[in-house]
């Protein structure tokens, strides 16, 4: 079998990402997280995940910046894994994740959870991509570029 090439030096924002966080245990930790999950035994009894893989998850999590450990902040002995500001724009990426699945993966009449706007109690909007004015795009509608990370000008290569 070939070895497989890390994909933390593509030059694809997309392979980075699943390099990062594409493993499907570090994005169910993240999820449990936005349920204001924090400590480790309530990530371990909500997702029945072994001790050495949550525990590796967690670390690499931690390593690339998406939770900080903190002291529990109920003052106990305990720390707690709080997400970052990184670890929190992550958020639409599991909305939209979640939106497809109920979308596509449930038959009707199939039970499953829904997230639901705290102040209306709605279920929340479908996400969208949108242009600089507010027009829905479709995949058609788009084309990469490469640009250089943190500069203003954009490489005339298109893919």
């Amino acid at each position: 079998m070939a070895k497989q090439e890390s994909l933390r030096t593509s030059e694809c924002p997309v392979a980075r990402t699943l390099e990062s966080i594409g493993e499907r245990w570090c994005l169910m930790i993240i999820r449990e997280a936005f349920d204001d999950v924090r400590r480790f035994s309530e990530f371990q009894k909500n997702l029945g995940l072994a001790k050495n893989i949550l525990a590796s998850r967690l670390k690499q999590l931690v390593d690339i910046g998406v939770f900080e450990i903190c002291p529990a902040s109920d003052g106990s002995a305990y720390n707690e894994y709080v997400l970052t500001e990184k670890g929190r724009s992550i958020f639409p990426i599991v909305v939209a994740m979640r939106q497809w699945g109920e979308r596509y993966l449930f038959d009707d009449g199939e039970a499953h959870s829904v997230l639901l706007d705290n102040a209306t109690g709605q279920p929340i909007q479908p996400l969208e991509v949108c242009s600089s004015d507010g027009k829905k795009l479709e995949p058609v509608d788009c084309h990469r570029q490469h640009v250089m990370a943190g500069g203003s000008g954009y490489q005339n290569k298109t893919e």
